[in-house]
């Protein structure tokens, strides 16, 4: 008896070292990740400050000083009275120019739209005047930043081959029109004019995309798509149906939290994790990596593994965890437990989801889920995974 009771301790002590040595390091990930909080918080409010400054710029000019969203990309002249609205949602490209002539405006509207059918990612990034003074904020210890690779944005999806210069200046031409050119003055326009000249008016034009522009804008990044679902061992229909809600493909997203690129990353969360079980390193990423669209590609398919595989295993049917794991991207896993547990256990909320159907698990967290905007994210990435199942036959 003795001898038995000696083997179990000494085999029992390796495990128990591992064990002890797994919390560990657990508990210094969760450290790492707290002592960020504040760093990041402070890094947040420089951002803020430049946010408000350049805002302060834009309203010498404009009433409202629009900035990129999660669906609309926002560029400025450098005189800031020119700019192109791409809303990738309605698919429609606006441009507008502030000008104390109807000649003059047309020529910038022209202008204006034959760079933004054209540019890539990487210009673009490297030629925003706001991103230019973000980089110079001082950074957290060890954030991590990377060049924006050159993705189209619409050449692609304006022209059915690389575009000419004598292509460009057509499609412009035909889409600009003086008498389609809408005119209108502003608190602002009215301000900047003196009373020695001709008044400002703002002019502007709408031109709708084509109407395959979303599967177009997909088929750009299909590849990485393809690599990293097969990597992740997820649908690619679901990294598809993921990026058309969260950005509508759009490469420049950014949303107030901030959340960026074409998942919309959130760096001090969804980032970190997905980083640390990537690379086994505890890093913070910038904006301008998650502006890259393979990173953010890599890292918004790694965070739907560590959901689907580590955050909600224990959920057995396969696809109630699908269910789950979609709503856990928008609120986080703890608010999918709370849908069935009025806790955020997810250790107390699978046995109550293994008793129930997928169907009922999706009726379930429609009905009970905490807040109104994961109920209809599910609703949206559920039916835009079946479409994208069919297109891209996954």
């Amino acid at each position: 008896m003795l001898k038995k009771s000696i083997l179990l301790l000494l085999i029992s002590i390796p495990l128990l070292a591992k064990t002890s040595n797994y919390i560990d390091e657990k508990n210094e990930f969760l450290a790492y990740k707290d002592s960020l909080n504040s760093e990041f918080t402070k890094y947040k409010e420089e951002q803020k400050k430049v946010f408000e400054a350049y805002k302060k710029e834009l309203g010498v000019y404009w009433d409202e000083p629009k900035l990129s969203t999660k669906d609309s990309w926002l560029s400025y002249s450098k005189d800031k009275k020119t700019r192109s609205d791409v809303d990738f949602k309605n698919e429609t490209i606006t441009i507008e120019t502030i000008s104390t002539s109807k000649k003059a405006a047309e020529q910038k509207i022209k202008m204006a739209l034959a760079k933004v059918i054209t540019i890539d990612t990487k210009e673009a990034h490297n030629s925003d005047q706001l991103e230019r003074k973000l980089s110079k904020i001082k950074k957290p210890l060890g954030v991590l930043t990377s060049k924006v690779d050159a993705k189209p944005i619409l050449s692609t999806v304006i022209f059915d081959k690389m575009p000419t210069k004598k292509s460009v200046v057509r499609y412009v031409n035909n889409k600009i029109k003086p008498r389609q050119i809408k005119s209108t003055t502003s608190q602002k326009t009215k301000a900047i004019t003196s009373n020695k000249q001709k008044p400002y008016v703002v002019y502007s034009i709408q031109v709708k995309m084509p109407q395959n522009t979303m599967i177009k804008r997909s088929r750009i990044y299909y590849q990485d798509i393809e690599k990293e679902s097969l990597r992740q061992k997820i649908p690619k229909a679901l990294v598809f149906a993921i990026m058309h809600s969260e950005s509508s493909f759009n490469p420049r997203a950014r949303s107030h939290i901030p959340a960026y690129g074409l998942m919309q990353i959130v760096p001090k969360s969804a980032g970190i994790d997905s980083y640390k079980y990537l690379y086994n390193k505890k890093r913070l990423v910038s904006g301008s990596y998650l502006y890259n669209s393979k990173n953010n590609i890599t890292m918004g398919s790694a965070y739907l593994h560590i959901l689907y595989y580590k955050y909600l295993r224990k959920i057995k049917n396969p696809d109630s965890r699908l269910y789950c794991t979609i709503a856990a991207y928008n609120t986080g896993a703890g608010n999918v437990a709370w849908a069935f547990t009025k806790t955020n256990n997810m250790n107390k909320a699978a046995p109550l989801i293994n008793k129930l159907t997928p169907q009922q698990v999706y009726n379930k967290l429609m009905r009970d889920l905490k807040y109104e905007e994961p109920k209809h994210y599910l609703k949206k990435v559920s039916k835009r995974m079946s479409a994208y199942n069919k297109l891209y036959k996954s």
